[in-house]
């Protein structure tokens, strides 16, 4: 069985979905530390001029190092939504796809949402939908505890499933102990995701935008995501 895990992710680039689609069970690794400054709570979205950051603002202050990612709260008081929504209504209007998408995404904008893993989990189920994705997600919060951290804790996980297969992302190179897999009787497969080109909504192409991009200038998103 190939199992891969990835933290919660806000707007998802193109490689997040390669790799649930290419496994048969995915962890939504949402009891690790939050990280500032990472993919868990912003994305880049398609304007005219290149690209610009749609950052989710959370409430960290006081608590970082002691949150898990469901724990994480979105900050209410900041116009986060309001402000995407423009943004993303803005830029991608003239998209071929977006009488379709914008629809579909501006319930997001207008739903009250506490936690950030909340937000990410629906939007990624949204996503799987329109991407044909259908491999079974388990949430890690919803399993027993697991312990480890980085390397340890990814081949717990994988252990506690059942995993004869363990699908990495490429910086799984720099901190997977390998041998210790190979004791557990896991592989390890590495993912090199070949990031599609595609007609944008303007001029040039900006790969690793967030899945939307996609999403709203393909008719058949399906057939591109896998490069």
């Amino acid at each position: 069985m190939i199992v891969s895990i990835h933290q919660p992710a806000y707007l998802p680039w193109l490689g997040y979905f390669d790799k649930i689609l290419k496994s048969d069970l995915f962890l939504y690794l949402d009891t690790v530390q939050f990280q500032k400054g990472s993919f868990q709570n912003r994305n880049k979205i398609r304007t005219k001029d290149g690209w610009i950051w749609q950052t989710v603002p959370v409430q960290t202050k006081g608590k970082h190092y002691e949150q898990t990612i469901a724990e994480v709260d979105i900050n209410p008081v900041l116009p986060w939504q309001a402000k995407h929504w423009a943004a993303i209504s803005q830029n991608y209007r003239k998209a071929p796809c977006a009488a379709d998408w914008l629809p579909r995404l501006e319930p997001f904008y207008h739903t009250p949402y506490q936690r950030l893993s909340d937000l990410c989990w629906d939007m990624m189920d949204v996503f799987n939908q329109a991407l044909g994705i259908t491999t079974p997600i388990r949430k890690t919060s919803d399993m027993p505890p697991v312990d480890g951290a980085k390397s340890d804790l990814i081949l717990n996980l994988c252990r506690a499933v059942g995993a004869t297969t363990y699908l990495s992302g490429s910086q799984g190179r720099g901190y997977l102990n390998e041998a210790s897999f190979a004791e557990a009787g896991i592989a390890v497969v590495y993912q090199d995701y070949q990031h599609p080109a595609y007609q944008q909504a303007y001029p040039g192409f900006e790969p690793y935008m967030g899945v939307i991009d996609l999403l709203m200038n393909e008719p058949n998103p399906v057939n591109l995501l896998e490069g």
